[in-house]
């Protein structure tokens, strides 16, 4: 059974909310983020972002301390206001065509601990320690982890309905995105919800598995301080029908000492190989791949009659991929830290693929078939873990639009 909270969130006045609100800041290049800076009081960016001199200097926990100061000077400037009672919100985003609907709510560590919040990714532990220190020096979090939950009727005319009625915030963005979000606050609704979730045998992590093992961290940390608000981590509910799973293409550097001959003959002891030549060509189904090397396009199609799998991971293309080619042919066994690899999410045009190759950058570039979701259960049912970057779900949440406080 999922456990859901509602809580005493914290975002922007009305008047500003557009203008508060950011992308994530991982998002932005350094000139974009300078302009934003300079353009903008009211971003969110100067939060997470805080004006110091030599950055680089800077220890972590000066760092973090900025950020939580500059927090407190949004709060205290009437920037950031704080509900008076807890809440769930209902939250949707616009973005070309595509429209994302899901609740806000605190989910519950001791379900992600028990396994009732399942997880398919691999983490960092550096990066955990990182945002759990970031979380421990800051006190609050505006980035919800990624959360589906089965498609539920009776949870869906809900939502059809709770649209109906005014929305707290309705905005866009410079992004062409359109953000509306709906406050949940009676009590009849969030019991109803919470009744309906706790029917819901297991919770599905999409995006967030860092944040939310922070969390974990965080709690086992200071649970002894007694604080609730540890208890739970911010996430954003969705049908798992309503997510939209891009594939992670990737990038090489080189061929291991082969040339372009040696390795396409190579290549060819798994796969089926159609030259495309100036053809752009994508991957159709499952067990296909594309391929650009040396200024022309490549189908390639696995022969599948070969293939042996004893895991539901065994049959996954981003496996597949570093099983047959990148770690016995190409040499990279390390998919996160090794230099010669680098990842280009499915959303992005192939053809930035082509121009990192023709300028020179790489040497040769592979195109996947997105996953479903249905593999991302069937991996996280069976606690398997997907290879690194092997998924781009969105939608992506906006930083500074609803802010968690611990």
């Amino acid at each position: 059974m999922a456990k859901i909270k509602p809580f005493k969130a914290v975002r922007p006045v009305a008047d500003k909310v557009a203008l508060v609100t950011c992308r994530t800041y991982d998002d932005y290049s350094s000139a974009e983020l300078a302009a934003w800076l300079d353009f903008n009081p009211y971003s969110f960016l100067h939060v997470i972002h805080p004006a110091y001199a030599n950055a680089q200097k800077v220890s972590l926990e000066k760092r973090f301390k900025a950020v939580a100061n500059k927090y407190q000077d949004f709060k205290h400037d009437q920037i950031l206001i704080e509900e008076e009672h807890p809440v769930f919100y209902l939250y949707e985003i616009q973005s070309k065509g595509q429209i994302f609907t899901g609740i806000i709510a605190g989910t519950s560590v001791k379900d992600y601990q028990d396994n009732v919040i399942k997880k398919h990714e691999d983490t960092l532990q550096y990066r955990v320690e990182l945002f759990k220190d970031y979380l421990h020096q800051t006190n609050f979090n505006t980035e919800p982890v990624l959360i589906t939950y089965p498609d539920s009727v009776e949870i869906n005319t809900f939502i059809a309905l709770r649209k109906k009625s005014k929305p707290v915030y309705e905005y866009s963005t410079t992004n062409k995105e359109k953000h509306t979000l709906w406050k949940i606050d009676t009590q009849s609704e969030i019991d109803w919800l919470q009744e309906h979730f706790e029917k819901i045998p297991n919770l599905y992590i999409s995006d967030g598995h860092h944040r939310s093992a922070s969390a974990e961290l965080l709690y086992e940390q200071d649970k002894h301080l007694g604080n609730e608000n540890l208890n739970y981590f911010m996430s954003f509910l969705i049908a798992e029908s309503n997510v939209k799973i891009y594939e992670f293409n990737r990038l090489i550097r080189d061929l291991n000492g082969l040339n372009k001959e040696e390795f396409i003959k190579k290549l060819s002891e798994n796969f089926i190989i159609k030259a495309k030549d100036q053809e752009i060509w994508k991957p159709q189904n499952k067990f296909e791949f594309g391929m650009y090397l040396d200024g022309s396009f490549y189908a390639l199609f696995y022969k599948y009659e070969n293939h042996i799998a004893t895991t539901v991971l065994d049959d996954l293309d981003a496996q597949i991929l570093y099983d047959k080619v990148l770690f016995p042919i190409l040499g990279i066994e390390d998919l996160r830290n090794d230099e010669r690899i680098d990842y280009i999410p499915g959303k992005q045009s192939i053809s930035v693929i082509k121009d990192l190759i023709d300028e020179g950058e790489f040497e040769v570039g592979f195109m996947l078939y997105p996953s479903d979701i249905n593999e991302i259960k069937a991996l996280a049912d069976n606690n398997l873990i997907m290879p690194p970057k092997s998924t781009y779900i969105e939608p992506k949440f906006r930083s500074g639009l609803v802010v968690y406080e611990l």
